[in-house]
């Protein structure tokens, strides 16, 4: 969050009047009815993809930046408008409802909140608000994204690699006049992403706080800024190239829990030669596998468009780009059931800010579906999170294969 001690102070700025959106009626109704869909609604799921009513899909960080856009937004045209990373709808069909927006363009990196969006515009369109499902657009971090764009609405990534690749994306590419808002909770803000900010624009601003939350506010970009990412790294121990885009998990440096996954790759069935990485993050597992086998066809699959890019490029770089195809889907939605000779799985412990130990789970139920009889999943975990059980309901009888300080690896044995 701001601090005086800061590189680039910033200076809040003065309190915004409230801007009373177009409609503030519609704006409301559209908001409380916004659902937040339970991570593990996908295809074949029991619920068929209804929401979790115990979760909320509109936040005080939602409603702070739909208020300090609204002035802003009021004087857009057509095309003018870009969201990123959007949860859930909120500032995509908020902005829409409240300012007769259409052609608004808008980038979410994980396919979660992308299919959220998605599917609360739709059930929207169904009730009070027809075509609202037709006033938004899906689109790559990128130059199509933002051609043109005079206001860029943004929920702040925690990391500050995603923050630097959009800040540089909006200052390059976007309109001259462009007014970039980030806004994000005060406990996962830092002084270092005012710095960030500062490095591809001329003047960076904070609003005050309000319910725990507080809006970066950029003006004048800078239009020579060069693009950091995708950046590549060689990674000696392994001898494999790794590229990486600002948003996907550990960037272009190997994660702790794969390392130690690595050393167990020549345990692995050696007939395998249809393996899954689930999760794949910048792809490292898959190269690797797909480079110590081959014969092996390897399917990389991740949820976030940054992974997949990664993923993909490294594939190229390390020469196993024809064995290893990269998907983006949700926990191996894509796949087709015993279609899968081996699993290889480094589940996140944590969604967003919070700890959470839903994905992993789902991690398992989809190996579980998608390994032949007899195939194998290869996991890593912190050993504090004992997943054996879980793993033996959803893939079947699981041995510890190693297990280190702070590392477990187990191997599943699919039923």
């Amino acid at each position: 969050m701001p601090s005086p001690t800061s590189d680039h102070p910033v200076t809040p700025s003065t309190p915004a009047r409230p801007q009373p959106a177009r409609d503030q009626a519609a704006l409301d109704r559209l908001l409380a009815g916004l659902e937040r869909f339970a991570p593990d609604d996908g295809p074949g799921h029991p619920r068929g993809g209804t929401a979790d009513p115990t979760l909320v899909a509109v936040d005080a960080t939602d409603r702070l930046l739909l208020d300090e856009a609204a002035s802003a937004l009021a004087a857009t045209g057509p095309g003018e408008v870009v969201v990123i990373d959007d949860r859930f709808g909120a500032l995509t069909l908020g902005a829409v409802v409240a300012h007769g927006l259409s052609g608004v363009r808008v980038h979410q990196d994980a396919l979660m909140s992308e299919t959220a969006l998605d599917r609360n515009a739709q059930e929207a369109s169904r009730g009070a608000f027809p075509g609202l499902d037709a006033t938004f657009t899906h689109l790559p971090l990128g130059e199509d994204l933002l051609r043109g764009a005079r206001v860029v609405v943004l929920q702040l990534p925690r990391s500050l690699a995603a923050l630097r690749d959009v800040a540089e994306h909006v200052a390059r590419y976007a309109a001259p006049d462009v007014l970039l808002l980030a806004g994000g909770r005060l406990k996962h803000m830092t002084p270092a992403m005012n710095d960030v900010l500062a490095e591809s624009f001329t003047d960076v601003r904070a609003s005050l706080a309000r319910q725990k939350s507080r809006v970066l506010v950029a003006r004048g970009p800078r239009p020579s800024v060069d693009l950091t990412y995708p950046v590549t790294a060689h990674l000696g121990e392994l001898d494999l190239d790794v590229v990486a885009y600002g948003a996907a998990f550990a960037g272009a440096s190997l994660d702790i829990g794969t390392r130690y996954l690595l050393g167990f790759l020549d345990q692995v069935s050696p007939g395998a030669t249809d393996a899954v990485d689930l999760g794949c993050g910048t792809g490292i597992l898959a190269v690797s596998f797909a480079r110590s086998r081959p014969d092996a066809l390897v399917v990389a699959t991740d949820q976030s468009e940054a992974a997949v890019r990664s993923a993909r490029a490294t594939a190229e770089a390390d020469g196993v780009g024809e064995r290893v195809r990269v998907v983006r889907d949700d926990v191996g939605s894509s796949l087709a059931d015993r279609s899968a000779d081996v699993v290889l799985c480094n589940p996140p412990f944590h969604q967003g800010a919070a700890l959470s130990t839903g994905v992993a789970h789902r991690m398992f139920a989809a190996a579980g579906r998608v390994l032949r009889p007899g195939g194998e999943l290869w996991t890593v975990y912190n050993s504090h999170l004992r997943y054996r059980p879980a793993l033996e309901r959803a893939v079947g009888p699981t041995t510890q294969a190693g297990r280190g300080p702070k590392f477990t690896v187990t191997r599943s044995v699919a039923r």
